[in-house]
Formats: C-alpha cells, structure tokens, sequence
C-alpha cells in the first residue's frame, strides 16, 4: 500500500497541492500536517510511519517536506526501513529506498534540505531587521494605551490598589504590576 505525507509550515499554507500530486501517484491515504518541518514532533508523520507493514512505501512531493535536516531525515528513514516499508519522493525520483544507491542521495538531499532551512532562517531574520527599520512592531499588542498607563499609575499614586485598577482597565492585577516595575 502506498501511503502520503504532506506538509506545510504554517496554517496559511495550502496543502492542495500536494495533495493532488500524491494522489495522482496513487496514495491510499495520505496523512497531512500543519506544522513546521524543523520540529521532530509531527504526531501525524508518526501516525503515517505507525501505519507501515511490509511492503508499504511512504510517499513525499520533495524531501524537504519530511525534514529539514540531515538527522531528522535519517532517523525518519530508519523507522520506515524498520518498518520493513519503502520511501520514495515525488521530486527527487531517485530517491528510492528500495536500492542501494538511494541512501547516498537521501544523504547529500538531508543536507541540502538543512542548508535550505540556514537559508529559511536567515532570510526571515533579514526581513524582521528590516521591518524595525520601517518601524515595525513585533510581540503583543499592549493591554493598555499610553494615556490608560499614565493614568493607571496616577490612580495607584492617589492609593488605589493594584487589584481596584485593574478591574477598572479590564485588565489583570500582574498587568499593572508590570506596570510598576517599569
């Protein structure tokens, strides 16, 4: 039985297409995820790979959808050979578990799926240096506004306690304690 995984790093993916290839190329059934591919815990991957009998194959698009770094991608394939099943991808056709030749490959593409990855990172750092510059905000919205917090502790000066001002703000006692200690 040919079984697929598909995968897509964030929620605003699409994963129809993968879908459509994988099942073009015959999956049964195709276990599918929304996570990112540098984390080792995929539980549907390992729903995929508990799947596995004799005989089975498991099938990607493209190697760089299973993992993104050598080790990952090993210990992957490890569990699927000891599963007795094959891998097989749909972008890197030679890569084929089911000969000699193709553990060689699955090396040198871990590899580059793990360059890939740098480069991800980067890439997203670069653009995160370049947002501040355009003055950008990251992290969480601030529960209170400049003027709340001006008179927030104007409200605390005049002997209001931290739980009463809170309340008034709708917002938590740890948030105008916060508020205090900066």
């Amino acid at each position: 039985m040919i079984y697929g995984y598909a995968r897509v790093s964030t929620n605003s993916q699409d994963l129809a297409q993968q879908l459509a290839q994988l099942t073009a190329a015959g999956c049964v059934k195709i276990y599918r995820e929304k996570i990112s591919g540098a984390t080792a815990e995929r539980p549907q991957l390992k729903r995929a790979i508990g799947a596995l009998d004799e005989g089975d194959v498991l099938m990607v698009t493209a190697t760089d959808r299973l993992a993104r770094n050598t080790r990952d991608l090993l210990n992957i394939l490890h569990a699927v050979k000891e599963a007795g099943a094959g891998f097989r991808s749909l972008a890197e056709p030679m890569v084929d578990t089911t000969s000699q030749f193709a553990e060689v490959i699955i090396a040198v593409l871990g590899i580059a799926a793990s360059w890939e990855r740098e480069r991800i990172t980067e890439r997203t750092a670069a653009g995160r240096v370049q947002a501040r510059a355009r003055g950008v905000k990251f992290g969480r919205k601030l529960a209170l506004t400049a003027h709340q917090q001006a008179e927030a502790l104007d409200r605390l000066a005049a002997g209001d306690t931290q739980r009463t001002v809170a309340a008034l703000f709708n917002v938590s006692q740890a948030t105008i304690s916060r508020l205090i200690g900066r």
